[in-house]
């Protein structure tokens, strides 16, 4: 058997790219949750059966020894549940997803994408969930898909309440997400915020759903998040140019400096430009935000809007509107530079969902929908990483003014210094 083909039915060695570990992880935990919907469906269906004291005959009774499936991207385990028959009747479960004598699904690397970001949203989730475990599985019944949807819903609506008084975040990317999922009254906006923690770690922050990206939505959010206890505001906040969400932060965050994303203001500038000159201008703008110095960066500023001013001023508009706010980032740390001046994390993580979800043939609950959504974000969220340059946050929470990403010793923290070392 070659290489390709062993690694088809997991057969060779582990496979750790992070894609093939994101993919083994939501696996596990999508199946873990889709056999606990199975047993409590089979538990309701016992609820009146008592024996003479008035006692369930029928009960949870711990689990079975974790068990393996061997999969396209590895062995996702899963803990099947057992229930004890007071009644002596030998009454059992047994898991329609994993049957007792699945051991195999080979078509599962294929299918979880498919899984996640196609079935559970149009809520084709029998069929899909059956791809986990091969032909024989019949899948999920009705009643078991209806309460593990629920479970979600009620996982996100937890979260949306958390307690946030202990939690301090340095900068925040924020961006509106049109998904083609469509709720009970109109296509659902997703309004994200990811933070960095004082300890370098990016956490999914805020996840609602909004009326557009409006002043007022954005606001409700922010102060939502101030009202569970957030107190402190982040250094920066990076985002595209809605009008809403920078409005929202001037009244909630008013201290909070405002970084535009450079992906975001690119493609404006160039959607302003006729084809054949797209590629000089990604260049001249590539100048600006690549430039080692802010100097250097003011004088690539000027250089294209004389290039582009005369024949073209919408898209020198379009960058010169936000002169001050694209520059921002060049009073932060330079190892944070490739974080903070792209709302990249959002971007990358929300791409799939923005994408590839399909519009359902019937309107579904909005709680239904955060709900999934809330578990697409949560599964990308274990894929992320500290920001490089991580040591520097206190710099920044301290108030340690930068310039051109090096920090800033005035002469009285000199004088402290030496002082130090001659002590």
């Amino acid at each position: 058997m070659n290489k390709d083909k062993a690694k088809e039915w997991g057969n060779t060695e582990a496979i750790n790219d992070p894609l093939t570990e994101l993919l083994r992880s939501g696996a596990k935990a999508l199946n873990q949750q889709a056999v606990e919907a199975e047993l409590h469906a089979f538990l309701g269906d016992y609820t009146q059966v008592t024996d003479l004291q008035g006692r369930l005959t029928v009960v949870r009774n711990g689990y079975l020894p974790e068990r393996a499936i061997v999969t396209g991207v590895g062995n996702v385990t899963v803990k099947i549940p057992k229930v004890r028959d007071r009644s002596g009747g030998g009454v059992k479960f047994n898991s329609t997803l994993v049957p007792p004598y699945v051991r195999k699904a080979q078509r599962v690397a294929a299918a979880l994408p498919w899984l996640y970001l196609r079935g559970i949203s149009t809520g084709d989730m029998q069929e899909t969930l059956s791809v986990l475990v091969g032909d024989e599985a019949k899948g999920l019944s009705p009643t078991a898909v209806s309460r593990l949807k629920a479970q979600w819903a009620e996982e996100y609506q937890s979260w949306n309440n958390r307690d946030l008084t202990k939690e301090r975040y340095v900068y925040v990317w924020a961006d509106g997400i049109y998904s083609t999922l469509r709720g009970e009254d109109d296509r659902l906006c997703l309004l994200v915020i990811i933070g960095v923690n004082e300890q370098g770690e990016k956490r999914l922050l805020a996840l609602s759903d909004g009326y557009r990206e409006s002043k007022a939505s954005w606001l409700s959010v922010l102060q939502d998040m101030q009202a569970r206890g957030l107190q402190e505001a982040p250094k920066l906040a990076t985002g595209d140019g809605a009008l809403g969400f920078w409005a929202a932060i001037n009244e909630a965050w008013p201290t909070t400096r405002q970084q535009r994303c450079w992906v975001h203001k690119t493609a404006n500038v160039l959607a302003a430009l006729p084809d054949s000159i797209q590629g000089k201008a990604k260049a001249g703008l590539k100048e600006i935000w690549m430039a080692e110095t802010k100097a250097q960066a003011e004088t690539a500023f000027d250089s294209f809007q004389r290039n582009f001013e005369a024949k073209y001023p919408k898209a020198a508009g379009v960058l010169a509107k936000d002169r001050e706010s694209l520059l921002a980032f060049y009073d932060f740390p330079a190892e944070h530079w490739l974080h903070i001046r792209t709302t990249n994390p959002i971007e990358s993580s929300f791409a799939t969902i923005r994408h590839r979800t399909t519009r359902t043939k019937n309107c579904v609950s909005r709680s239904t929908l955060m709900g999934l959504v809330f578990q697409l974000a949560l599964t990308a969220e274990k894929s992320w990483r500290k920001i490089q340059g991580f040591k520097r946050i206190p710099e920044v929470i301290e108030g340690i003014r930068f310039h051109d990403g090096i920090a800033i010793i005035t002469e009285a923290e000199k004088m402290e210094e030496t002082q130090q070392m001659a002590a």
